[in-house]
């Protein structure tokens, strides 16, 4: 991410801390696990943004996605758990999840082949 956003999401990142840094790391992992996967796939997929999701997986080009579009994607419930679990405020955890979601996907996918 670059720009002034850019900054201010890496800076926020930072100010967090280790702590909160690895509460968000976790939170992803808890996200991908089990079924959560093919449930993100048909929720992008609902949210018109099947296309960027599944250039994560496995090896290729990731599409970048926006805080805008992580919003449309995730359901209510999804987003508060990353608030509740983190202690991070849903300003924050957007721009973050557009950074670091599509890398995350792409880690576990490459790593855990279907």
């Amino acid at each position: 991410m670059s720009g002034f956003f850019g900054n201010i999401v890496n800076q926020a990142m930072n100010a967090l801390g280790a702590e909160a840094q690895q509460k968000l790391g976790g939170s992803f992992s808890e996200l991908l696990q089990g079924q959560g996967l093919q449930a993100l796939v048909q929720q992008a997929e609902n949210a018109g943004l099947a296309d960027k999701v599944r250039s994560w997986i496995g090896n290729g080009e990731n599409l970048p996605i926006s805080a805008a579009e992580i919003r449309n994607l995730l359901t209510d419930q999804q987003l508060e758990a990353f608030v509740s679990r983190t202690g991070i405020p849903a300003s924050v955890i957007l721009p973050a999840l557009a950074e670091f979601l599509p890398t995350a996907v792409d880690q576990h996918t490459t790593s855990n082949p279907a």
